[in-house]
């Protein structure tokens, strides 16, 4: 055994590092030692170091190593050629005494939490390099220039770091021996000149996913090179190709006719869609030339039995889909024609592609009825269907409907009517969605008996009566703006759900008690319909909630503070109802969380395609995901600036706001809501709350909106509130606010007077009323009240106001006694009985006080 030369342990399960690697020096004469996903832990070599001084190949991947990399320690292995440390936790900087392994030719640091800039007194020394593998670390800066002396390097990934500055054309020209490479995700900026490859005649693999649009690459200078390299996979996502020429597609691609994996999505090219592309790269397996400015047509000639991925969604494509599709792309997996101007009908041909997985063919302009055969088993592997936002018609589900295969079925946004027939599933159904359709009648049985669709999306028909009870744990379920009626179901299965819109129907009586089990619920929307009683407390105790909405309904007594435990929650509406009492000062807890909650249901990946662009020691494979839009994207209406917005996807992880307008609260606005440092939109308007703004309010940086409207709120408007630069919309009208309006600078600048009607004591830019005279004295910071006069009192006018009044006013009294005789007689027996009032009262005070004199 001792002179046992190749050692592979993979997934051992070891929990002693150091005794395992101790152990190694059993065998002295070891070249090949792998130990990859064997759960070692710690650091590695921490302690004594084995004698393996033949070592060639040493593979630790995978194994949970801590610490920084042992550079030092490894030196001791004098002939190691092979060192994969992939998929550990490593931190710190790579160290300069890494060039002392001068043996080196594979290096893979993949996938640790390596920082730092690269050394430039290390690497470098590493003339034997063929591979280095650095993807998936924090690693910053510049690349060292003499990586240009690295003329073995085969394979140079460093993508998904933080490197920045540019690619100069001198760093990469020398490596001829390139056969792979990949700089994506990372943040350099400028112009990169593709004809930098123009000697690489081995590279095989080019990959620029840029992440930021101050990324440049130029392909088309100098004019005429000629690349003596047949690229197998090039993916050019957001590289801002040819800007300054208008974004043509790269003319050498006309020469690449070994093409495996092509990807120039994102990059705005315009022209006329290159049709050639298909036909004169038989070998191509993936077309991705998503949300481009391509126009023209589908011309399809000559069979391509390779392709299975074509993307070329978000162009400006017309024109119908070749009725003979299934001869020209009869391998196809995932065909994405979204987001086009396509039209006419969808061909039934569609139906007899044996290999289709996914079909998106939403945001179109197709019309006519669906292909029976994409709704049938005629489909074998079809798996995902869109086709919304179209202007399909028909009855969908009517009759004794199978849906065999499909998993992920979107026919929302287009024309279809009907009611829902008998359908029939397989346990594949995952998602379905006809939201904002005209399907009609009641909610058959079966949908809620099925064992595994999770969403369900029905919002937006006209669909009534009473939501079937069932078994099915649904995730995701909005029968939004329907028409159904009667209580809420009660006995719905709560124990998967994470999303529920029950909003804009007709549901009458309380929030059933069985709410009270929604421990995964992220979304509540019952607003707009007529429940009433008072708020369930127990609504407190649903701490993963993030939106909860039950405006428009008829809610009444005070807002229980049960609902402060909310902590999670950044959308807070209960608007609209006959809510009474003070605002709890507690709401202050809703800060919300800094997690993503919506952003992960934005999309799901497929199974993607992996190929060997370049066959190393590693065996490193690229993956292209498929980029499956499956999982709904959640949506919800909220009110901002008077106007009710739609929030969907991400965006509901960054909105926060708060609505309680439209009630009967009474009492001062807390101070406390200063502390929602977070919150968007505040709308308390249309109650009867009273006292002064609060100060505090200013605290509110991100605040876009503020409504207070329709109040009675007395004092000032604070100046301090100027300090909110991100505020668009301020509204204080129809309150008692006195006093000189704020400086009107930065946003206050933009306000109109509108914002401020209702208020007559308010005075200065924007209204009308001018103050008279300003005053001197300072404004005080740190009190709410002051007894500073926003105004000074001219008294020539005042006395000259009060003369004039009353001498207008004894005239027309003497012009009133003078015309009427029945007045003056009654005026001159009043007069007459004051006086002999005042006489007998005074004959009485004397008579009194003459007797108290004289005792």
């Amino acid at each position: 055994m001792s002179n046992l030369l190749h050692l592979n342990l993979d997934g051992s399960n070891f929990f002693l590092a150091d005794e395992v690697m101790r152990s190694m020096a059993a065998f002295p004469s070891l070249r090949f030692l792998s130990l990859e996903y064997s759960k070692l832990g710690g650091s590695l070599f921490a302690n004594e170091l084995p004698n393996l001084l033949d070592l060639e190949v040493l593979l630790l991947s995978g194994n949970n190593f801590n610490g920084t990399l042992p550079m030092e320690a490894l030196a001791s292995f004098h002939h190691l050629e092979v060192l994969d440390l992939t998929y550990n936790n490593f931190i710190g900087s790579i160290p300069s005494t890494i060039k002392l392994l001068s043996s080196l030719k594979v290096v893979s640091f993949a996938q640790n939490k390596l920082n730092g800039s690269l050394p430039h007194h290390g690497f470098c020394e590493l003339k034997n390099l063929h591979e280095l593998d650095l993807y998936g670390n924090m690693f910053d800066g510049n690349l060292p220039q003499c990586f240009n002396t690295l003329s073995s390097l085969k394979l140079f990934d460093i993508s998904s770091n933080l490197f920045t500055g540019t690619l100069p054309p001198s760093l990469i020209a020398n490596l001829t021996s390139l056969e792979y490479v990949d700089f994506s995700y990372n943040k350099f900026e400028g112009l990169f000149s593709f004809s930098s490859f123009s000697n690489h005649t081995k590279l095989k693999v080019v990959q620029f996913i840029s992440n930021n649009d101050k990324f440049e690459v130029e392909t088309e200078e100098p004019i005429g090179w000629i690349p003596k390299f047949q690229l197998s996979v090039l993916v050019l996502p957001k590289c801002n190709i040819n800007k300054p020429k208008g974004n043509v597609l790269p003319g050498f691609l006309l020469m690449q006719n070994k093409l495996h994996i092509l990807d120039m999505s994102q990059n705005s090219m315009q022209g006329q869609f290159p049709n050639w592309l298909i036909e004169n790269n038989t070998m191509l397996e993936v077309l991705n030339l998503r949300n481009n400015l391509f126009s023209g047509t589908i011309m399809l000639s000559h069979t391509n039995q390779n392709i299975r991925l074509l993307d070329i969604s978000g162009n400006l494509m017309t024109g119908v889909i070749p009725r003979l599709i299934q001869k020209f792309l009869p391998g196809i997996t995932h065909l994405n024609l979204s987001g086009n101007s396509f039209d006419g009908l969808i061909p039934s041909s569609i139906g007899d592609l044996g290999e289709l997985n996914i079909l998106d063919l939403s945001h179109n302009k197709f019309c006519g009825e669906i292909p029976i055969g994409l709704l049938t088993n005629n489909s074998q592997w079809l798996d995902t269907l869109k086709l919304s936002n179209n202007i399909l018609h028909g009855e969908v589900f009517s009759g004794n409907l199978s849906i065999d295969k499909i998993s992920y079925l979107h026919l929302d946004s287009n024309c279809f009517t009907g009611s829902i027939g008998n359908v029939t599933t397989t346990d594949f159904l995952y998602l379905l969605d006809i939201s904002n359709n005209y399907f009609t009648g009641m909610i058959p049985g079966w949908i809620s008996n099925m064992s595994f669709i999770f969403e369900l999306v029905l919002r937006n028909n006209t669909f009534e009566g009473s939501f079937p009870c069932g078994t099915t744990p649904f995730s995701f379920l909005d029968i939004s703006a329907n028409s159904f009626s009667g209580p809420i179901p009660s006995c719905l299965n709560m124990e998967r759900l994470e999303h529920l819109h029950l909003g804009s129907n007709r549901f009458t009586g309380s929030i059933p008690t069985s709410f009270g089990n929604l421990t995964k619920v992220l979304t509540l929307d019952i607003g707009n319909n007529y429940l009433s009683g008072r708020i369930p407390k127990f609504l407190g105790e649903l701490s993963n909630l993030r939106i909860l909405l039950l405006g428009k309904n008829n809610f009444t007594s005070s807002i229980p503070k049960q609902l402060c435990r909310l902590t999670n929650v950044t959308l807070l509406d209960i608007s609209s109802n006959s809510l009474s009492g003070s605002i709890p000062s507690c709401l202050h807890n809703l800060t919300g969380p800094s997690y993503k909650a919506f952003m992960q249901r934005v999309s799901m990946s497929g199974p993607g395609h992996s190929l060997d662009g370049y066959t190393g020691v590693l065996n490193k494979k690229l993956s292209i995901d498929d980029d499956k839009f499956f999982a709904i994207q959640d949506e919800v209406l909220f009110t901002t600036k008077t106007l009710s917005l739609t929030y969907k996807g991400y965006v509901l992880d960054i909105m926060s706001g708060l609505d309680l307008s439209c009630n009967k609260l009474t009492g001062d606005i807390p101070d406390e809501l200063g502390l929602l440092t977070q919150i968007r939109v505040m709308n308390l308007s249309h109650n009867m709350l009273t006292g002064r703004i609060p100060l505090k309010l200013s605290n509110l940086i991100n605040m876009e909106s503020l409504d207070l409207s329709s109040n009675s709120l007395t004092g000032k408007v604070p100046q301090e509130l100027t300090k909110l630069n991100t505020l668009s919309f301020f509204n204080v009208s129809y309150n008692n606010l006195s006093g000189k309006l704020p400086e009107m600078k930065a946003q206050f600048s933009t306000f109109t007077k509108e914002s401020y009607e209702g208020n007559p004591l308010l005075c200065g830019p924007p209204l009308e009323k001018k103050c008279t005279t300003e005053s001197h004295k300072t404004y005080p910071s740190n009190k709410e009240e002051t007894n500073e006069q926003w105004y000074d009192v001219d008294l020539m006018s005042f006395y000259g106001s009060c003369g004039s009044t009353w001498f207008v006013f004894m005239f027309v009294f003497a012009t009133l006694l003078y015309i009427n005789p029945y007045w003056r007689r009654r005026w001159l027996d009043l007069v007459e009985e004051w006086m002999y009032t005042c006489y007998y009262y005074l004959c009485v005070l004397v008579r009194k006080l003459g007797m108290l004199l004289l005792k």
